[in-house]
């Protein structure tokens, strides 16, 4: 606990300082100084700009000053001072910034080695492409690994990468290629001389079993990590996540290593989704230190308590400060556990309400992982039993994930004021698996709002969500949630304007409306035009500006 309190206790330092948590504005063209770094401040004219508000108005222009928006379609009062950007959008289309209400974004910011994404790949030779053109930014000899976030099914070869295909993409890189939260992984020839030499089982061609091997793998390379390269790997995930146009992750945490100190009788899994829950954070503390965060992170607390007492949940609502930060980063909620859970064995807790009460009283908002109707049950008659003594309505708390939950559990949860969140991650199934039932959930009236549940099993990219949501299709193409379908509209408005609400936020997050913060992302192509996007194309989206805070953090524009 010692580590979170000094992370703590900086962020509060800094708040009483009055700094505010930016990255530095890009220079402007013919600028030879300084004398606007870090403005907030910029236009956006000649574009399509979809505001999603309640009227789904669209306007030409927006001006954000100071971080928020000013002026929405009109001229801003005065000329916005010297340090004004303009940037013609040359009639793109643009929308919010994208909010992710559910995700391990910090977890991606953790990953060993040179994270190199494979969320778009579509065949061998795109996966060849990615790490080719990860070696252009890193040291011969430096790691370059691919882990979480992708299948099998997604290439067209249906079949992971081999070493001879690796080592033609990374000759002088080592590679690690890891699937999913336990395995199994490939390497490349440098790779597998580098596990051999740690004891780690790699057969002749590179490949790494699932669980005990893998677990090894990436054991061996989180032991030549340095805090330094966490640093460098959380602002890597910033860039992607910019690129993408997902400018707010809602961090769930992660399951904790085991022999982690200080963790009295939690759980432990030593998976990709692990880590130590006590300095974990330390790495987005200190680029929030040093003004470097430049996508907006809201933090849920996760634990995973056996005993009746719940005594890490208790320590983390009773130690940390619900909503303390500033709008960069802030503590948000509890979740996507407050108690050990039906997984890998284990049963339903039995000290679920005692939690739950626990977070209620402190004025928390929570929200609780579900795979099974068994487990959206459960929750929702703990939620019932909580809100009995402590109306809930009002402190946000939602059930996520959902994939089989039927209208009943739907509205005994809206009829007690929670909401449902959705992750679509069995898009990255290639399987016949489909849920959840989004039409359903949506024409309930219950509040729903969507995120991707990545970065092991799912994608952080928000448009293979959205694809998924649309279509009723996975990543090999086959239709697994039919009837489930929603609109274009439904799913874009269910990944920005939806998701204030589970932070709190709704007046602040989501939608481009005078006074809220002024995050927009700028569209590679109109995905509102069914013509110029068909259904197979929204995987193909993807940000060419994105604006967080009124600071230009993702530039296509100007290449």
């Amino acid at each position: 606990m010692k580590a979170k309190r000094r992370g703590l206790l900086s962020i509060a330092a800094l708040l009483l300082a009055g700094v505010a948590f930016t990255v530095p504005a890009l220079a402007r063209d013919g600028d030879d100084d300084d004398r606007c770094a870090g403005a907030r401040d910029v236009k956006l004219v000649n574009g399509r700009i979809h505001t999603l508000d309640d009227r789904n108005t669209i306007v030409s222009s927006v001006t954000i000053k100071n971080g928020k928006f000013a002026a929405v379609g009109r001229e801003m009062d005065g000329d916005g001072g010297p340090c004004m950007r303009v940037i013609n959008l040359g009639g793109r289309a643009a929308v919010p910034g994208l909010v992710d209400n559910h995700n391990h974004f910090l977890l991606l910011g953790l990953r060993p080695g040179h994270d190199t994404r494979l969320e778009t790949a579509t065949s061998i030779a795109d996966v060849q492409a990615a790490i080719r053109a990860r070696t252009k930014t890193v040291k011969a000899g430096e790691f370059i690994t691919a882990m979480g976030g992708w299948t099998a099914a997604q290439f067209a070869e249906n079949r992971f990468p081999t070493l001879s295909e690796l080592d033609a993409a990374a000759p002088a890189n080592p590679v690690l290629v890891f699937n999913s939260f336990t395995g199994p992984a490939v390497t490349n020839t440098l790779a597998r001389n580098f596990f051999l030499s740690k004891g780690v089982a790699v057969d002749g061609g590179g490949n790494i079993a699932a669980n005990g091997a893998s677990l090894a793998a990436l054991n061996a390379l989180r032991a030549i990590q340095t805090f330094e390269d966490k640093v460098r790997g959380t602002l890597d995930a910033m860039a992607y996540s910019a690129s993408v146009g997902v400018t707010t992750n809602v961090d769930m945490g992660g399951f904790v290593i085991p022999g982690t100190p200080n963790i009295q009788d939690s759980d432990v899994f030593d998976t990709l989704a692990s880590w130590d829950p006590f300095t974990a954070y330390d790495p987005l503390l200190a680029l929030y230190d040093q003004r470097k965060v430049s996508v907006r992170v809201r933090i849920f607390f996760l634990s995973m308590d056996h005993n009746p007492d719940v005594p890490l949940t208790t320590q983390r609502v009773l130690n940390a400060f619900s909503n303390f930060g500033d709008d960069m980063v802030r503590t948000s909620g509890i979740g996507e556990f407050a108690t050990s859970w039906p997984l890998f064995g284990n049963p339903f807790p039995t000290n679920f309400v005692n939690a739950l009460n626990v977070v209620a009283k402190r004025g928390w908002a929570f929200q609780q992982h579900s795979l099974s109707l068994a487990e959206d049950q459960f929750t929702a008659s703990a939620f019932e039993t909580v809100n009995n003594t402590i109306p809930i309505a009002d402190l946000r708390w939602s059930v996520a994930h959902v994939p089989q939950i039927d209208q009943s559990t739907v509205l005994r949860l809206k009829a007690i004021g929670a909401g449902i969140a959705v992750h679509p991650f069995r898009y990255l199934s290639g399987g016949n698996s489909g849920g959840p039932p989004l039409r359903m959930i949506i024409d309930s009236g219950i509040h729903v709002g969507a995120g991707s549940d990545s970065a092991q099993i799912s994608t952080l990219d928000p448009w293979n969500m959205i694809y998924y949501m649309v279509t009723g299709k996975n990543v090999a193409g086959k239709l697994v949630n039919p009837g489930q379908q929603i609109t274009r509209e439904e799913a874009i408005r269910l990944y920005t304007v939806a998701n204030g609400w589970f932070l709190k936020e709704e007046n602040k997050l989501g939608s481009i409306e005078e006074d809220k913060l002024g995050d927009v992302v700028v569209l590679s192509d109109d995905y509102f035009d069914r013509n110029r996007v068909p259904d197979e194309s929204i995987r193909k989206i993807h940000s060419v500006l994105t604006v967080v805070d009124g600071k230009v953090v993702h530039n296509l524009l100007s290449r």
